[in-house]
């Protein structure tokens, strides 16, 4: 670092000396603000003035210390040149300047920085230049073989550039492109004649500009206008899409974003579309203080809809509406929606190129509070179905007259739910020593349908016609205690209510109770045991758990005389075997007494890597079986449990730890141990290459409708041929019918500037493999300027 008073010992008067250090230090502190303020000239509109006095005025914050350090600082009183050399670092209100020297001649007014010069800006820009020169004003400039890394990790490269007013610099030869390392080129790049950069206007624009790919020119436009890398939201058109389906046509989408307020912005989108007109889109976000919301839509007038003949879709005018919207009303309570309305089920499909925000077949609003020992959850619900109806004719044996036929009416059978409550506390104050829970929940829906269907004779019932109300509430203790022996045993005790109104109910449904309100309660009695025997060895340890359940609580009263909504699935399996009530919902609990019984073991390493297995079976002890009883459903036909020696279930995961693991879970007759149910799961990565697979399998199941077995197997996987480069492929296979029911293949590359990928896709899963829908889909992708994808679909 220089000190200043060197200089004292030059060979002038004291006068003199005296009036030339004070004309010296003027001169020093301007020199240090000008290259300090170097990168303004890119970056603001400030400037510094040095007046020979030695008073200095300018725009940045001169209180602001300032540093110089160099191996040498000299100053020649006869052309008044103050010169910096050996290693100069200039540090002044968050910029920073380095370079083999750095020259301010106080006559012309004019600085210059020669030699690895680096400017590095607040905003986290960095200057790379051999030579700079710039005016005392910053209005004008000149730099020769310029190169500028921003945080956005873009680069503009030039021969030279000029800096011809206040706010703008111009490129001259000049590149744009990006990078992920100083050191690693991107694929493409921006040549352009001339590039000026507008502070100002924050846009980039480009003469003659030509995109280069892999160092050859793919396309060449007299004019280019791009938003300032560190914009992140501006007006303009978005790169558009190309579009082929049979059914529409060719066409290619068209979006201009419209940035009109920091808090919010709309995308139009035109799609104009060969066989089918115009699709316009409209989508709408906006931010507020404590959430945001969305509204998205899109609409044509069909010129040709004699393609959808057959469908929903054979309308002249189709529209959607999708809005969605989440608000954190304090900080324990949220609420939102996610509504879509459209005009026909089968517009998402017909028009599935665009998104139409998170447009489904659900729409719910909600209200959700959550505190560390409270839950509340409240949701309406609302359905509108992409299936076409396709009615099937009543088969005289299994007749379901007087009711809609199956497939038939399939919007009107799907109910309103408005809505359905859930609501959990856990009591901080222990009871009797243990802990002591509650759950409530109350659902109340609307169907104007009765969807109902037919096995072997029976009439069975997804839903029921009428508006139905069930208020649930539920107490639950349990209480765990070890004994010296390691022993576990955990009593519980439970009681669950439940009461119902019933109001237009289908009369035709005559199993249900003809009360408009109806009662119903459960208590029950528990105790779980648990022996874990633990062995180590060198290199890690095995546990042995044997448990057992003993669960007594009276028969469950009225059982198929009232609704079930919530209660319809039952798997029984190894994670549902220890379950104290195996029913998903609250319209169906378990009754009787019963014992789960099985044997959990793991295996671990030390190293990391497992195995887990779990075997068992679950026995009715005494009472009425629930699983046994049908309901108006009749769900629990086939489900391992409607005997009183259930099925056996097991499941067995290994993880190596390394990147491969398998699990299964099956169920086994409970005399032949024939398989019933079986899943297995496996992913793994070896290499550059990564792969999944499943199997499922489903015996028969007559009570249910299913008069076959169901036997698939599906996989994926991912080939990293180099840094970049990816195959990926995926196939779902019918074993039982011998017939590839989907299947993709696709290769991409990914980088942090760039990426391409291609894929082909058929669907053979529609009526029964025939027609064959085939999907091609290409995307590229050029990180700052865009990206841009081609969809055909065809059958």
């Amino acid at each position: 670092m220089v000190a200043l008073p060197s200089l004292l010992g030059q060979r002038r008067s004291e006068k003199a000396r005296g009036r030339k250090f004070a004309s010296y230090l003027a001169g020093v502190s301007a020199l240090a603000l000008v290259c300090a303020n170097a990168t303004a000239w890119m970056t603001t509109n400030a400037h510094a003035q040095v007046d020979f006095e030695g008073a200095v005025s300018q725009s940045i914050d001169t209180t602001q210390p300032m540093l110089l350090e160099a191996s040498n600082l000299q100053y020649d009183f006869d052309n008044d040149v103050i010169t910096a050399s050996g290693s100069v670092d200039i540090y002044f209100d968050e910029y920073t300047l380095e370079a083999d020297r750095v020259v301010y001649n106080r006559k012309t007014g004019r600085f210059s920085a020669i030699g690895n010069v680096r400017m590095t800006e607040p905003d986290g820009n960095l200057i790379l230049t051999d030579e700079l020169e710039l005016s005392d004003d910053f209005r004008e400039g000149f730099i020769r073989s310029l190169r500028i890394d921003t945080p956005q990790f873009t680069r503009l490269i030039a021969q030279s550039a000029e800096r011809t007013n206040a706010n703008e610099i111009t490129l001259n030869d000049g590149v744009y492109t990006v990078y992920t390392s100083p050191a690693k080129p991107s694929l493409w790049r921006i040549k352009s004649a001339k590039i000026i950069h507008n502070r100002q206007e924050q846009t980039i624009y480009f003469e003659e500009a030509s995109l280069e790919f892999l160092g050859k020119s793919i396309a060449t436009v007299p004019f280019l206008e791009l938003p300032d890398p560190s914009v992140k939201r501006r007006s303009g058109f978005l790169f558009p899409e190309v579009v082929f389906k049979s059914r529409l046509g060719y066409g290619a989408s068209i979006p201009y974003y419209w940035a009109l307020d920091p808090h919010y912005d709309l995308t139009t989108t035109l799609t104009p579309l060969s066989k089918q007109g115009a699709l316009l889109q409209l989508d709408w976000r906006q931010e507020t203080l404590n959430g945001g919301y969305s509204i998205s839509t899109g609409g044509i007038y069909q010129a040709d809809p004699d393609e959808f003949v057959g469908s929903s879709g054979d309308e002249d005018f189709r529209f959607i509406i999708n809005t969605e919207g989440a608000y954190d009303l304090t900080d324990r309570w949220s609420a939102g929606w996610d509504l879509t309305y459209a005009t026909d089920r089968a517009f998402r499909e017909d028009y599935s190129f665009a998104k139409f925000g998170s447009a489904s077949e659900v729409s719910k609003i909600y209200l959700n509070g959550v505190t560390e020992r409270n839950r509340f959850e409240a949701n309406a619900y609302a359905f509108q179905v992409s299936q076409e109806d396709n009615p099937t004719p009543n088969d005289p044996a299994n007749p379901t007259a007087p009711f809609s036929p199956v497939d038939d009416d399939l919007q009107e059978k799907q109910p309103v739910v408005h809505p359905v409550i859930d609501h959990s506390v856990i009591f901080a104050d222990p009871i009797l020593g243990g802990e002591l829970s509650y759950t409530g929940n109350i659902t109340s829906l609307t169907r104007n349908t009765t969807d109902a269907f037919s096995v072997n004779n029976n009439n069975r019932f997804r839903g029921v016609e009428g508006t139905f109300t069930r208020a649930s509430a539920n107490m639950t203790w349990r209480r765990t205690l070890i004994d010296p022996l390691g022993q576990v045993f955990t009593p519980f005790a439970y009681v669950k209510t439940n009461l119902y109104l019933m109001e237009s109910a289908d009369k035709n449904v005559t199993s249900l109770t003809d009360d408009t309100i109806a009662f119903r309660g459960m208590p029950a009695i528990g105790l779980e045991y648990k022996y874990p025997f633990i062995a180590t060895f060198k290199g890690g340890n095995q546990v042995i758990t044997p448990i057992a359940q003993i669960i007594v609580r009276p028969d469950e009263q009225k059982i198929g005389e009232l609704p079930n909504e919530d209660a319809q699935s039952i798997v029984f399996d190894a994670s549902t075997l220890f379950e104290w009530d195996k029913f998903s919902g609250f319209d169906r609990d378990e009754g009787g007494t019963r014992a789960n019984l099985g044997l959990q073991y793991r295996l671990q390493f030390d190293q990391g890597s497992f195995v887990s297995a779990t075997f068992g079976k679950s026995i009715q002890l005494a009472g009425d079986n629930s699983y046994e009883i049908p309901d108006i459903l009749d769900a629990t036909g086939d489900s391992g449990l409607e005997t009183d020696q259930s099925d056996w279930v097991t499941a067995l995961y290994f993880d190596t730890n390394t990147g491969f693991r398998i699990g299964s879970n099956a169920r086994f007759d409970e005399d032949d141990f024939s398989i019933q149910r079986a899943e297995v799961t496996a992913s793994g990565r070896y290499g550059p290459l990564s792969a999944a697979v499943a199997y499922a399998f489903l015996g028969e199941r007559p009570d249910a409708g299913i008069n076959e077995d169901r036997e698939e197997l599906v996989g994926s996987t991912n080939l990293t041929l180099q840094e970049n480069w990816r195959l990926f492929g995926s196939v779902r296979y019918d074993l039982v019918n011998s017939q590839v029911v989907q299947d993709a293949v696709g290769i991409g590359y990914d980088d942090e500037g760039f990426s391409v990928s291609f894929s082909y896709g058929e669907d053979r899963s529609r009526n029964n493999g025939e027609p064959v829908e085939k999907t091609f889909f290409f995307r590229v992708g050029l990180r700052t300027i865009g990206d841009t994808s081609l969809s055909t679909s065809s059958e």
